[in-house]
């Protein structure tokens, strides 16, 4: 039986700080710069290129890692309705929610249209269980 080889394979960096970095720069959106500092901070120097270029051949596997991995809404869910002033005029906001917190979808619009209500209910239950 053949040994698969590590998607790592080859690269002068062990797995993990690569896939830290990755994670860092699409989990919470930070520059490349800010990486190359925070992995220099733990000892590793790197320069942001050479993040950039793992970011371009790793990102779409972690990509699809985090929507795999990534939970379903739950099977009760709730709508609110509330007031919001944007730019001091008043809005309407719904937003659906599940059991856990998770918001569903989200509705902004200036006044009540039921066409519009509508539309927002069949999507919602559309992507719900």
């Amino acid at each position: 039986m053949k040994k698969s080889k590590s998607l790592y394979h080859g690269h002068r960096f062990p797995a993990e700080v690569i896939s830290c970095a990755v994670r860092w720069y699409f989990r919470f959106q930070l520059s490349l710069r800010d990486i190359e500092e925070l992995l220099f901070e733990r000892g590793v120097i790197v320069t942001y290129e050479t993040i950039r270029c793992w970011c371009d051949k790793f990102g779409k596997g972690f990509a699809h890692w985090v929507k795999a991995v990534q939970r379903k809404p739950g099977s009760t869910w709730h709508l609110d309705e509330m007031f919001v002033t944007l730019r001091g005029e008043p809005h309407l906001l719904w937003r659906a929610v599940d059991e856990r917190g998770a918001e569903l979808d989200i509705l902004l619009q200036k006044r009540r249209d039921k066409a519009a209500a509508k539309r927002f209910f069949k999507r919602v239950l559309r992507s719900s269980p």
